[in-house]
């Protein structure tokens, strides 16, 4: 199937659109009928799994270009491999999207939420059940937590002193572990 650079590019785009970016609608049909009407549904599916495949496996390594190089020149000399007109479409794909499919890849790896915000303030209590509790200080906290492209959810926490204290120092080990991982010893 000779369907040009264009046709092959825009396919690269749709097929990188729907596994990296989540566009559901860009379905193999919708792109058969847009980019390859001529092709026979069998035709386009292999070529869409073909393209398909080493696209995700230049994105899960994340290749430089060197590593591309290699790889495409690879797939050139395979028996049922690439061409070197589609070889170098793959190339220039890569070169302008790595860096958006990376951080794509990156975010839906992301096993569980983000702190994305916190705010906070100190407030007196002014009603308690203990007397001796009225008029203290307390900090409320809310942390907004979420993962990107998705709705946050709001956790709001109340501290006293010294559950202040007690957070302070257990943020102070961590930290105290990180700093001891990054150290060069």
């Amino acid at each position: 199937m000779a369907g040009g650079c264009k046709a092959l590019a825009a396919l690269l785009s749709g097929i990188a659109q729907a596994a990296y970016h989540g566009n559901a609608a860009l379905t193999a049909e919708l792109l058969r009928g847009q980019l390859y009407p001529e092709a026979a549904p069998e035709e386009f599916a292999a070529l869409r799994a073909k393209m398909g495949g080493l696209l995700q496996s230049i994105a899960s390594a994340d290749m430089d270009l060197n590593q591309l190089e290699a790889f495409l020149t690879a797939q050139t000399k395979k028996q049922g491999g690439i061409t070197s007109d589609q070889a170098a479409v793959l190339a220039k794909f890569w070169k302008n999207h790595r860096v958006k499919i990376h951080e794509s890849l990156v975010n839906q790896s992301r096993w569980d939420n983000v702190l994305k915000n916190m705010n906070w303030r100190v407030d007196l209590k002014s009603q308690s059940r203990h007397i001796d509790q009225i008029n203290t200080p307390v900090a409320i906290v809310e942390m907004e937590l979420g993962k990107n492209g998705q709705e946050s959810e709001f956790l709001c926490l109340e501290f006293d002193e010294a559950k202040v204290s007690q957070m302070l120092k257990k943020l102070s080990e961590i930290e105290e572990s990180m700093t001891a991982l990054t150290q060069t010893t």
